[in-house]
């Protein structure tokens, strides 16, 4: 490995080491999360069990509501203008008629993109993403609803130039910020936003221009590496001085389709499936919060984390790509999530969790498969088949050469007595030096982080072992 490589796997393992460390303590905060959002549900809990069937009589006059409050919001407004250069002949019920085609296909756009519309006002179309699920991927959502509006109305241009007729117009305005969002309604649920953000964006939309997507600095630094943008200029935001603005141009030629910058290709949502994925993270370790057995002392929520990690890290050592790297955190996130439902057969039970989660988070059958695939190598005892599955067994057996081995190992003696699996501690200890013993790492990088400390464990542990 020459000196660049070496410098930047060290940066590399510096980053996962905080990233680890960061998710540990997410971890131990997702119980008193938890229980802050069960007391937050409370407050609209009634209006939403008045939306099941057989609860509407039950409805009052009274309008129900609750508000929220988000840190992470995208804002879009877009202003669809073209009411003062129509044609005569055409009377207002078929200009509502071409706007309300124009809604609908913006409505089936933001719809696609996990995009909650929240309200038009005349001829003022407005959204938010982020809301009523967070994620951290709203901002790049809504720069793409963004674009494929834009494209839309342009294609509608044309054919309405080529029956001679003058056409609509429309310009953006989009930031990021928190918002508070009031939840009200009786058999539909309907959000509000208010705050600075949402006003901050208003006056962007107003500052724009016929056929621009005007950004605020704040999620230009959220979206710009997915998408060509430039500088636009400046504008005051009372108490917050002046704020810059950016215009989006089109995706990025790598991220689009024959590089014309309107459509996503595959090297697009690899990409956002890495960042996406920490969004995927959050439910599959709040769901092993919540459902694991209490009896798993060695299979809990640092373990899972740890695999993710090492992975990652594993995978930059044997220098996979991008899209290996996603397959690999993905399975290492599975690969101990069937434990809520059956230990011994936990891994076919993981694929089963997968296979029915990821296809909402745009992964193809092919990718799911694979990742499956990947799932079944952590199988004891581990057989790989190809380079991917000797990286995840690699990790999943990672403690065996770390420092932290014996405390660690005692948990899985704790868990495996209780499963009754194992006998007495002396049995166990005989039972992990012939494992360790047998045991080799398969990947090189494996190999040079954790294969001398293994040597080491065995030492120690043979050390413990009482004779008959």
């Amino acid at each position: 490995m020459n000196v660049s490589k070496e410098k930047e796997l060290v940066k590399r393992i510096s980053k996962l080491a905080k990233q680890n460390q960061d998710l540990e303590a997410r971890i131990k905060d997702i119980k008193e999360l938890n229980e802050k959002l069960q007391k937050e549900n409370e407050k609209y809990k009634n209006l939403v069990s008045k939306l099941k069937p057989g609860k509407i009589t039950d409805i009052t006059d009274d309008k129900a509501s609750a508000s929220l409050k988000f840190n992470m919001v995208t804002v879009f407004m877009a202003d669809i203008h073209g009411f003062s250069g129509v044609q005569g002949d055409m009377d207002s019920a078929a200009l509502m008629d071409e706007l309300d085609e124009i809604f609908y296909e913006f409505d089936t756009t933001v719809k696609a993109l996990n995009i909650e519309k929240i309200k038009t006002i005349g001829d003022t179309y407005m959204c938010a993403g982020g809301i009523p699920v967070k994620n951290i991927t709203n901002p790049v959502e809504v720069v793409l609803a963004a674009l494929k509006m834009k494209n839309f109305i342009k294609n509608n241009e044309i054919e309405k130039e080529k029956k001679g007729r003058n056409n609509w117009k429309i310009k953006f305005g989009i930031h990021t910020g928190p918002v508070t969002a009031n939840i009200s309604g009786k058999r539909k649920i309907s959000f509000d936003i208010k705050g600075d953000t949402v006003n901050t964006t208003s006056r962007i939309e107003a500052n724009s221009e016929d056929g621009k997507i005007i950004i605020s600095v704040m999620t230009y630094e959220l979206v710009k590496e997915f998408f060509t943008c430039e500088y636009y200029g400046k504008m005051p935001v009372k108490y917050k001085g002046d704020v810059d603005l950016y215009e989006v141009i089109g995706l990025k030629p790598e991220f689009s389709v024959d590089g014309k910058g309107l459509e996503t290709n595959h090297n697009f949502f690899i990409k956002f499936g890495l960042i996406q994925f920490t969004d995927i993270q959050e439910i599959i370790l709040d769901k092993l919060e919540k459902e694991l057995p209490s009896s798993l002392y060695y299979h809990n929520v640092k373990h899972t984390v740890d695999v993710v990690t090492e992975v990652e890290l594993i995978g930059w050592g044997e220098g996979v790509s991008d899209e290996e790297i996603l397959l690999l955190k993905t399975a290492g996130l599975f690969h101990d999530a069937g434990h809520t439902i059956e230990y011994d057969n936990h891994e076919y039970h993981g694929t089963l969790l997968a296979r029915e989660m990821l296809p909402k988070y745009g992964y193809t059958p092919e990718m799911i498969d694979h990742i499956c695939e990947i799932i079944m190598a952590t199988k004891l005892p581990p057989q790989p088949k190809n380079l991917l599955e000797e990286i995840i067994c690699d990790s999943d057996l990672d403690y065996l050469g770390r420092s932290d081995f014996i405390p660690v190992s005692n948990t899985l003696f704790k868990e495996l007595k209780e499963q009754d699996k194992i006998g007495s501690l002396n049995d166990w200890n005989k039972l992990q030096v012939k494992f360790i013993s047998s045991h080799q790492y398969f990947t090189k990088t494996a190999r040079n982080l954790r294969e001398v400390n293994k040597q080491k464990q065995i030492e120690r542990i043979s050390s413990l072992i009482v004779e008959d």
